[in-house]
């Protein structure tokens, strides 16, 4: 029934299943309803792990400290266009996400199959359900013409040694300028114990541009929607426990609220089509609660 809609006297519903409802701190195993997710197989007569590689090779060498420092000057100046949420979604009806191992399909979609789950599973949580919503908008700094490897993907904090459990590993930083730089080659770099994952400056891409959007624009959504929409990319915290060392005691609290989001983002890739036009008035009365009219971009 994955994805199912249904005709009841008249109108339509969407009958999507329920995603897993625990939220503890053991790492998941990146299955469901059967499926694998975030296989990385560097088998070359695939051409969607090819990609990938190749997506995260650029990654690991070209995000810096000096180069995420340029990228906030360049994007954080919110001048690149002024549209609604809707309008911004509508971008993204033809993108790709090149650093996605598990489907090969626009990004609108998904953005309404990772809110609708949360919607089943977390039906006091409008805020999250947005948040589901929104969570991948800032992949439009594709449209805009940022390369992917500076918009998809996970993302982890530069200016420090990298994590083993960042995908494909330490081997494929080796041509990164940053790990020859004593400032930035170290468990600590440029950061404290403990300082938190907020004062982290995470590899550039669409979560902290996302995150920043909303800040500018004074959203209303509540910390924890903000906070998972900034973090969920950042698979070697949420799901490996790594940079603990960096994190604090908020931090802490935050984490079920990540791991609610990627969950739903996650396990959500296979489940089908949706009527998106029947579910837009839904997710317009939350858009104009929590973030309404055009916002600058």
């Amino acid at each position: 029934d994955r994805g199912r809609k249904e005709m009841n006297g008249g109108s339509l519903s969407v009958v999507v299943p329920s995603c897993a409802m625990k939220i503890d701190s053991n790492p998941p195993d990146y299955q469901a309803d059967g499926v694998r997710y975030r296989i990385y197989d560097e088998n070359p007569q695939d051409h969607i792990q090819q990609r990938v590689k190749l997506h995260y090779e650029k990654q690991h060498t070209l995000q810096t400290v000096t180069f995420v420092q340029e990228m906030h000057r360049k994007w954080l100046g919110f001048s690149h266009a002024s549209m609604t949420v809707m309008e911004c979604l509508e971008l993204l009806s033809g993108f790709l996400d090149e650093s996605d191992p598990d489907v090969d399909e626009p990004n609108l979609l998904h953005a309404y199959q990772t809110a609708e789950r949360l919607r089943v599973a977390y039906p006091d949580k409008p805020w999250m359900h947005l948040a589901g919503l929104l969570h991948d908008l800032g992949k439009v700094l594709s449209m805009w013409g940022e390369e992917q490897f500076a918009v998809t993907g996970d993302t982890y904090p530069v200016g420090c040694a990298p994590s083993e459990t960042i995908v494909y590993g330490l081997k494929s930083f080796e041509n990164c300028p940053d790990i020859k730089d004593d400032r930035y080659n170290s468990e600590y770099g440029i950061y404290t114990p403990n300082c938190g994952v907020e004062k982290l400056m995470m590899a550039w891409g669409h979560d902290e541009y996302m995150y920043q959007v909303l800040v500018n624009h004074g959203s209303t959504l509540p910390e924890e929607a903000l906070y998972a929409i900034r973090f969920h990319s950042f698979y070697p915290y949420h799901s490996h426990d790594a940079y603990r060392h960096l994190s604090n005691t908020k931090d802490e609290e935050m984490l079920p609220a990540i791991r609610m989001l990627n969950q739903c983002d996650l396990y959500s890739k296979s489940d089908g089509e949706l009527n998106m036009d029947a579910l837009k008035p839904y997710y317009q009365s939350l858009i104009d609660q929590y973030c309404p009219g055009k916002i600058a971009w």
